[in-house]
Parts: structure tokens; sequence; C-alpha cells
């Protein structure tokens, strides 16, 4: 079986090599540099320079193809993914579009396609976990908490981003919307922020984004639901000042006579102050909170995470748990364990045990270690 990966960032990578292990995998990226670090990485993984938002023949450019991944930055994931599937290739999608791929399940279905999308660690293994109860338990409230963080503390910002700083400026920047009391509410991202003790990490600061995405429509029936990001406690302050004052605006000022985009600058300046260097040691922290009643009585259950860069092989927590729950869902459609045609967000899969299962074990296999307690009230 080939298999493509469209892009070849971080994440990207990480995603190539799990793969490479035992398929023949290319990747296709506009980068040659980052193509270049791929192939010093694992020379198994074929490699493609190539900028898919040029590239109209989609069929044929994936056409060896059995499979396809798309890494690529969100502002161009929705369309990509759309050429994919209109190329009639399944996909499994972690490019986290702004847009809403469930608008694309009609194309998939005529193109006889199955797309698993929004298949990271969150929104992904969110979703997955979300799932798996909502076929077991008549689920009152929801909450999602997680961040990616730099082990060493710089000031100002004391944060890297493990994706382009433009789609880590779109989450700031994008109205935050969750469910309480069955009503949707809009709030300003960076809003209503909450300070949270984590086992092994200390206290770290929560605030609104916009991250339930699609379990917004598709478990409309939970009343409460509601997914916060987590910064070292001083973050937020220093990002609300950045973007009450324009520095996030696409409205373009003059400067001496040339037109400059504040967002466009800001990201080229945040991209040297946010960019993890090599060999650079980062962790993601994550807790999933389910809530409500099985067969009456009342039941809390949790998911806890705290993975760390691996020295092994040099790979960062943010693409090893990004990468590997996708690279797990690829295998689903590779062991053919999941065939419906049609655009799926994890949550309307999990309720299959043996899908959610292969998931946390695929998972644990690479040393990505999910801890589940449960409570009954």
């Amino acid at each position: 079986m080939k298999i493509a990966v469209l892009g070849a960032g971080m994440v990207g990578r990480a995603i190539a090599e799990d793969l490479a292990s035992g398929f023949d995998v290319t990747s296709f990226d506009n980068s040659a540099a980052s193509l270049a670090t791929l192939h010093k990485r694992n020379a198994s993984v074929h490699t493609k320079q190539v900028n898919l938002l040029e590239t109209q023949d989609f069929r044929s450019m994936l056409a060896p193809f059995g499979l396809v991944i798309t890494a690529v930055p969100g502002f161009m994931g929705f369309e990509v993914v759309k050429r994919v599937i209109a190329a009639g290739k399944d996909v499994v999608d972690i490019s986290f579009s702004p847009e809403d791929t469930l608008q694309l399940d009609a194309l998939a279905k005529e193109n006889q396609v199955t797309a698993i999308v929004d298949c990271g660690v969150a929104p992904g293994m969110s979703n997955w976990v979300l799932g798996y109860y909502n076929d077991r338990m008549e689920i009152e409230d929801f909450e999602c908490y997680v961040g990616g963080l730099p082990k060493i503390r710089k000031k100002p910002f004391e944060y890297k981003a493990p994706f382009s700083p433009i789609d880590v400026i779109e989450e700031y920047t994008r109205p935050a919307r969750y469910v309480e009391n069955s009503h949707l509410v809009i709030r300003p991202a960076l809003s209503d922020v909450e300070l949270m003790d984590f086992e092994g990490v200390g206290t770290l600061e929560a605030f609104n984004t916009d991250g339930l995405r699609s379990i917004l429509t598709t478990m409309k029936h939970i009343p409460n639901m509601k997914e916060k990001t987590l910064r070292y406690p001083g973050h937020v302050e220093l990002i609300v000042a950045l973007k009450q004052s324009g520095f996030f605006s696409d409205e373009k000022v003059n400067i001496n006579g040339v037109e400059v985009s504040p967002l466009q600058f800001s990201s080229a300046l945040l991209f040297k102050e946010w960019k993890l260097n090599p060999g650079e040691e980062e962790f993601t922290v994550m807790k999933i909170i389910v809530t409500g009643k099985e067969k009456g009585r009342k039941k809390r259950v949790e998911y806890s995470l705290l993975d760390h860069y691996d020295l092994a092989t040099q790979t960062t927590s943010m693409a090893r748990t990004t990468g590997y729950t996708c690279t797990a869902a690829a295998n689903l459609l590779l062991q053919k364990r999941f065939t419906a045609k049609g655009v799926f967000p994890p949550e309307l899969i999990a309720g299959d045990e043996n899908c959610f299962q292969h998931i946390i074990q695929y998972l644990r296999e690479r040393k990505v270690n999910w801890q589940m307690k449960a409570f009954d009230d």
C-alpha cells in the first residue's frame, strides 16, 4: 500500500515516519527545507516538492496512492481535503481548517470516499473519548483542557508553537463557541481565564478557544460542552495586549508609503520567538472530563495525558500526540476496520468498541499513555 502525506511540517514528518515503518510513504510539501529534514530523519520516505494550492490535477498526482493524509496549515486545509476527496481517495485529516469539513460529506459519498477529519489530539482524541462514552452514558457535561508548552519557560511569552504562528493567532482571534444549558454561547477567544493545577506540571491558566468544532453539530443533545486551551500563567495578558493594539489585524496600514498587514508582520516576528529549536524539550498536557449517568447512576470519567518530548527519536510531544492519533485512525482504514463512506469526525466512529480500543492501544504502543479514572457519585 502506498500512502501520500500532504504536508511535511513538524506533525506531518512524524506521521510520515510512523507510517513508513510498514508502508511505502511519499511526503509532499512546498518547502524544500522541510522535505530535506524529513529525508535526513528517514531516508525511506520519498519526497516531492509541490505547491498544493497551485496543483490543479490532484487525481493524477494521487493516482498511485491508496490512502492520503492531510497535514497542511489550517488556512489551506479545507481546499486540500476537498480536492483529495474529489480525486476519489480515502483521507485522514489533521489540518483543522476554520471551515466545516462536514460540508464535504455529500462529495465524499458521491466519490465513495471515507474521510476521517479533525483527527489529532484536540480536536481528535477528545472527540474519540466523547464519542465512545456517548454510546454508553447519558452525558450531561463535557470538558476538555489542552496545551502544548515548552519545558523551559522563557519570558515574555513562555510559549513555543508546534504549528505555524498564524494558526496559533487564528486560535487566539476566532470567537470561541461552547454550550451551556443547551444554549450555544459565543465568547471572545482568551476569555474566562481560570487557574488550574495539573499533576507533574503545576498551575496553568485555562481560557476559551474555539475547539469544540464538529461536536457542536454532532453532539447537540449534550447540554454542557466546553474546551479551553492551557498556557503558563501570564501568557493571556500579553496576547490580549497585542490583540487589542491591532497587531493581529489583517487590515493593512500605510507605513511610509508601504502597505503592511499587521497580522503578517506579527506572524513573521513571532515565528522566530515561538519556533521550537531542534532538540528543545516540550510537553503536552491534557484532561478530558465526561460527566453524566450510566444506567441511572451518576458517573464521572477522566482521561489525562502528560506526554514529553521523545529524546530517543527527537520527536516533539505535540507531533507524537497529534500525529500518532492520526496514524492510528489511518490504520483503521488500512485494516478495513472502518469502511463507511462519507465525512466522519472521530466522535461518529468511537462508539465502536473495537475502533476506540484500537486507537488507545496504538497510542500506548508508541508510549502515548492515556490514564483513565472513573468515579461513581
